[in-house]
């Protein structure tokens, strides 16, 4: 106990450091400004006359301008709610023209003289104003000198406070949270009521209370619109300023009462929503790490998966060590067709218990391909028809298509099982049903003691289970994954990986999974889409894919070596990049010479010398080692030659320390043509 309180002492520990850092050529303007606010401030508390304060604050005067000033401030507040959520909304969410010039006039009244505001409405709602003439003879309402002209003065200077507050949230609200919700079947005015609403409700009551108290302290546009006539339009800032000239001691007092309203709205807020936030943020475990208990983990999986490997396991999910009961199927058996159009363009069909995998590089359009699925972007267009039924025009919400995105994209007002629970309720299931059968996947995918806590308190992996739980718990037709595991550390990665692969078996529907993580499109697809600039290069089993890639990227993503080049005569490779590579016949038809093609290296085909071989090799260049990777309990060396392409051999380190080899080291390579793969692009 005694070490943290030491390291806490000022002038300890980092903190220390940084305070004993501080420039005084900062740090004097910087106490001078603190005393520059704080002293009127002092001077308030120093003149309040304080053995007759209760007799000042409850004359018939002041009470009378107080209870004026908390009607005008709440309807002023209603009034700004009713105006400025909207207003947010659109100008966090909508792009529409003239944007930059909506949200400068939001803003002007809060630089606006508030005199001048008092003016501008006068000749807008005044008898003579645009608008004044025609309220009064079509409703009989006139604003000036009423107390809802006070209510309006004090709206119009105050409304900013709340726009600003709820378009900053808006802004920052991660739109996957909304977008997964309507994809686990939510409408869109149950999505703004339990995702949307919930989150801005900090940002709201902040705003909400900030406008209230400047609603409260209004007074140069009230004075100027709405007049200072007793019991209608005399708040009680207009009562300070009357007091000042009659009862100076009386004005300090009622001043200093809207001075503790002020802070106390201050420090309610600073207290409350962001100290909350900062407690919130710093209870969030590491990545990766576990949390305080998860005795529901993987020990009972095994061993995590070896490096990356070609073939498929021939264990299906579900079966093995650890299998547990099998996961519910999708609400019925549902295949996929699919033809997408736009920025994506290919079409797309599975049977139903079909995983693809889909890789490529980045902005080969493999998020586009998902949100298109979904109905989500306007980059690219679905005709989408899931079990027969045609789903192209129907809202997010009603395609029974679910969606885990990279992020997982929890609900962080959530506990695990409402979460988990969320997708049920949103299709009408009882909320004991939906919380029971909530709990049951959670079970199945180890987080079953984790049901009661918030996203926030979860590990990074304990977090994607219960991404994962949720979406199965939906029973969709269609499962999109966009990279669920990116995040994850690699032990975490592989438990979670062994889980995923288990509950994928019973699925009835069809499940697509971007990723870059070839153990990943190995071990848990039975086809591998490949997709670069928008065009599906390759659609094939996985194994097919590692033997006769078509795509470099894939080829590289795979630990390959891929030169792209051209058929030449006699089964030699003219390469892109100057060159000339000798292969031998392979499988099916070698292309024609001229014919662009692929040709594909394994690194450990590569054999590395000092003095140039002799003997059998066809493919022999003179080279140096730029580079030495450890990669399990093998070393894999780039070699550079102004020959060819750099080139990655893969040797043992045993082998790498009898050749001597280091960053530099002059060497000759060599590759057999019987070990290299040609493939026609």
């Amino acid at each position: 106990m005694r070490g943290p309180v030491r390291s806490g002492r000022p002038g300890a520990g980092a903190g220390g450091a940084v305070r004993r850092g501080v420039p005084a050529g900062l740090l004097v303007p910087a106490l001078v400004g603190v005393a520059f606010l704080l002293l009127p401030l002092v001077g308030v508390l120093a003149r309040t006359d304080w053995p007759s304060l209760l007799h000042h604050l409850t004359t018939p005067q002041v009470t009378q301008a107080l209870r004026l000033s908390l009607v005008v401030s709440g309807w002023a507040l209603l009034l700004s709610l009713l105006m400025g959520v909207p207003l947010a909304w659109l100008l966090a969410r909508v792009p529409f023209p003239g944007k930059a010039l909506v949200r400068s006039l939001v803003l002007l009244p809060m630089v606006l003289p508030p005199t001048v505001g008092g003016v501008a409405l006068l000749l807008a709602f005044g008898r003579r104003g645009v608008l004044g003439p025609w309220l009064e003879s079509t409703f009989g309402l006139t604003l000036p000198f009423h107390t809802a002209g006070a209510v309006v003065a004090a709206a119009f200077v105050a409304m900013p406070f709340l726009v600003i507050s709820l378009e900053g949230a808006l802004a920052g609200l991660r739109p996957s949270l909304e977008e997964t919700a309507a994809s686990l079947g939510a409408g869109p005015l149950r999505v703004f009521a339990t995702v949307t609403l919930p989150l801005l409700a900090p940002a709201l009551a902040a705003g909400a209370a900030l406008t209230w108290a400047r609603a409260l302290g209004e007074f140069g546009a009230t004075i100027t619109f709405a007049g200072n006539l007793p019991g209608a339009t005399q708040t009680l800032p207009l009562q300070v300023y009357l007091l000042l000239q009659d009862s100076p001691e009386a004005a300090t007092s009622v001043s200093l009462l809207l001075l503790v309203i002020a802070m106390a709205v201050l420090v309610a807020l600073r207290g409350r929503w962001t100290g909350g936030a900062v407690r919130e943020a710093r209870a969030t475990p590491p990545e990766g790490a576990a949390a305080p208990a998860d005795p529901a983990g993987f020990a009972e999986l095994g061993a995590p998966e070896e490096g990356p490997t070609l073939e498929k396991s021939p264990i299906r999910p579900g079966a093995g060590v650890g299998a547990g009961p099998a996961p519910a199927p999708a609400a019925e058996e549902s295949d996929l067709r699919a033809e997408l159009t736009g920025y994506t363009h290919f079409p797309l069909t599975a049977p139903a218990g079909t995983t693809i995998a889909v890789v490529g590089p980045n902005g080969a359009g493999k998020t586009t391909l998902l949100r298109a699925l979904l109905g989500l972007t306007p980059r690219a267009h679905a005709e989408v028809l899931l079990g027969g039924r045609d789903v192209t025009r129907l809202p997010t919400h009603r395609r029974e298509v679910a969606w885990v995105p990279q992020d997982g994209a929890l609900f962080p007002h959530l506990s695990a099982l409402a979460n988990t629970a969320y997708g049920l309720r949103a299709r009408g299931v009882p909320r004991a049903e939906a919380r029971r059968q909530a709990r049951e996947w959670l079970v199945r995918l180890g987080v079953g003691e984790l049901a009661g806590r918030r996203p926030a308190q979860l590990s990074g992996g304990q977090a994607q289970r219960v991404a994962l739980a949720r979406a199965l718990a939906a029973r969709p037709r269609l499962l999109l994954l966009d990279e669920p595991l990116a995040a994850l550390d690699q032990t975490t990665r592989a438990r979670v990986r062994h889980t995923l692969r288990r509950h994928l078996a019973g699925f009835g529907g069809v499940c697509l999974i971007v990723t870059h993580d070839p153990v990943e499109a190995v071990s848990l697809a039975d086809r591998v889409l490949v997709l670069e600039g928008g065009e599906a290069v390759q659609d094939a089993p996985p194994a097919e894919v590692t033997r006769h890639p078509r795509s470099p990227w894939v080829a590289r993503m795979l630990g390959g070596n891929a030169w792209e080049g051209t058929a030449g005569p006699g089964g030699t490779v003219e390469l892109a990049g100057g060159g000339l590579l000798t292969t031998a016949p392979g499988e099916g038809t070698p292309p024609g010479p001229g014919s662009p093609v692929l040709a594909v290296i394994a690194p450990e085909a590569v054999s590395l010398h000092l003095a140039r071989p002799e003997g059998s090799p066809r493919n022999v260049w003179a080279g140096t080692v730029r580079e030495l990777t450890a990669v399990g309990s093998r070393l894999r060396v780039l070699v550079t030659s102004p020959e060819v392409p750099p080139l990655v051999a893969e040797i043992t380190p045993a082998a790498a320390a009898d050749l001597g080899l280091t960053d530099g080291t002059r060497v000759w390579t060599a590759v057999k043509a019987t070990e290299v793969t040609v493939v026609g692009l």
